[in-house]
This record gives structure tokens, sequence and C-alpha cells, in this order.
């Protein structure tokens, strides 16, 4: 039985619940990765003249990063609101705040609805062609938590939803899609890199899944064979970012952080095994943040920090 809400929860409770609610603290395995790929349009259109020619600014980002942190909470907040019965039923999600009843459903909404206007509105103030795509942008992000019911390629939309980060951040800076194939191959290394940790992730509820018919990669193939699919998924991550290196032609600062990441990468296979998956958690949570900051402080020594330097 959910618990009671409290009768006047108080500020701070208030704000930790939401916050824990869309898991806002999530927002480093993404986010990263946008800002990344905005440092890159910041060179291509000081470098190559594309959209006005002034590159980022701090009101730009600003936006880019008002703008991701509104999508990734509608989505997650719709996540929350569309799987509220299966978390009450599932012993590993009972006590989250929809089914434990910190939140109300209203105010789960209110909060998802302002979400997606903030997003919209970010949007909006980075141009026409940043605010047309909104619309393609919300339907896959909020897409995502329905697909576990019918296919096991939630995982892949799910990567599909955070790679459009990158794409984002190209339009944002540079105004239009000229140029594109530098997000594209960033958007390939994201969207593997977040559906293969999130195929290790979802092991945790393989019997469950299983029990309910929810689908999922490792109810398809199994436990084995979903850690394979992972370690390919990763291994497409790797080669993306290899792909990066040279079509961007970047630098030994991005080598070594793309060194970092294949390296953390291969760290986290290693320590979740079919036998052993008592360290899901730490291959979540841990590594990948460590992968999203590794990547980014790499991006920007090698784009902005060198060339000031030489």
């Amino acid at each position: 039985m959910p618990e009671p809400a409290d009768d006047k929860p108080g500020l701070w409770t208030t704000l930790v619940r939401y916050a824990s609610l869309v898991r806002l603290s999530h927002t480093i395995f993404g986010l990263p990765f946008t800002l990344a790929a905005g440092v890159l349009a910041h060179r291509a259109s000081l470098h190559a003249g594309l959209g006005d020619g002034v590159g980022m600014t701090w009101l730009k980002l600003a936006w880019i990063v008002l703008a991701f942190t509104g999508a990734r909470t509608t989505a997650m907040g719709f996540n929350r609101i569309v799987d509220r019965k299966i978390d009450a039923a599932n012993p590993r999600t009972a006590s989250r705040e929809l089914p434990a009843g910190q939140i109300s459903l209203g105010a789960a909404w209110a909060l998802t609805i302002v979400a997606a206007a903030v997003f919209v509105g970010a949007a909006a103030a980075l141009g026409t062609v940043a605010l047309a795509f909104t619309p393609v942008c919300l339907l896959i992000i909020c897409g995502y938590s329905l697909f576990k019911r019918f296919s096991w390629a939630a995982h892949l939309i799910l990567g599909a939803a955070l790679a459009l980060g990158p794409a984002g951040a190209w339009v944002a800076v540079t105004g239009g899609l000229e140029g594109f194939l530098i997000p594209g191959v960033m958007m390939v290394a994201v969207g593997t890199w977040v559906a293969g940790f999130d195929v290790i992730y979802s092991l945790q509820d393989h019997e469950y899944d299983t029990q309910v018919g929810l689908h999922s990669i490792p109810v398809a193939f199994g436990v084995r064979g979903a850690l394979w699919v992972s370690g390919v998924l990763h291994l497409l991550t790797a080669s993306a970012l290899v792909a990066l290196q040279l079509l961007a032609g970047l630098g030994v600062a991005h080598l070594v952080g793309l060194i970092a990441v294949i390296a953390i990468l291969a760290y986290e296979h290693w320590i979740v095994r079919p036998h052993d998956l008592s360290r899901i958690n730490k291959a979540f949570f841990d590594l990948n943040g460590w992968i999203s900051i590794a990547y980014f402080v790499a991006m920007i020594v090698d784009v902005l920090v060198v060339p000031l330097l030489g």
C-alpha cells in the first residue's frame, strides 16, 4: 500500500522529491555531451562561418542548458506518470515518489507540462530551426516510455532521445543543419552509449519484466545475451568517437579523453558479469558519470584551451 502523503511537507522536502522524481542528478549523463557538441559548433561557427559567425555566447549557453533540462525533465516526468502502476507493483521501484504517494499525480503532470513549456520556450529563444524540431523531440523523448510495453527496442529509443542533445546544441549555435556530419557522429556515440548502459541497468528487472510481460533486451536475449548486446553497442560508441576524432580534426587532448572513455567502458563490462550483477549501480551511476565528465573536459581542453596556449 502506498504511504500517505505528508500533510504539509516543507519547501525543501518538496523540492527534493520533485528532483528525485525526475532524477535531476542524472542530467550529468547527457548534458556534458550536449555541451561538447556546442563547443564543436562554436569552433565551426568561428572558423567555418556557420550561422552568425559569433559562435557560442553566454546567453546561448544558458538557453541550451535550460532547453536540455526542460526536455529531460519532461521525459522523466512522463515516464514516471505512465509507469506509476508498473513501478508500484515492482518491489525495486515501489518506493518511488508517485507509487509511494509522496507526490500527487496532478503535481507530476503539472511539473511535466511546465518542463515541456520551458523546453519549447528555450528552443524558440535559440531560433526558428530549433523551435521547428521541438514536436519531433517531444514525441521521441516521451515515446520511449511506452516502448517497453511492446518492444525490446526501448533501450535504443532512450539512446535516440539522449542523442538529440548534441543535435540540438549544434543547431542552437550554428542556426541550422550545415556541417551536421560532426554532431551526427556524436549522436551515434551518445545513442549507443546510453542504450548500452541502459541494457545493463535493466538487468535488475529481468525477472520482474519477464513475469509481467514487459519487453527489454534482457527479457528477449537473457542476461548473457544482454551483456553481449551492451558490449556491441559500446564498441559502436568507441568507433563513433574515433571517427569523430578524425572527421573533426581533433587533437591529443580529445584523444586522451577518448581513451579514458573506452577504458571506463571496458571496466564497466568487466565488473558486471552474468554470474555477478551486484555492481550494476556502480557501473550505471558512477562510471557513466565519469565518462561524460571526462569527455567534456577533454573537448574543452582540445578545442578551447590548447589553441590559446599555442
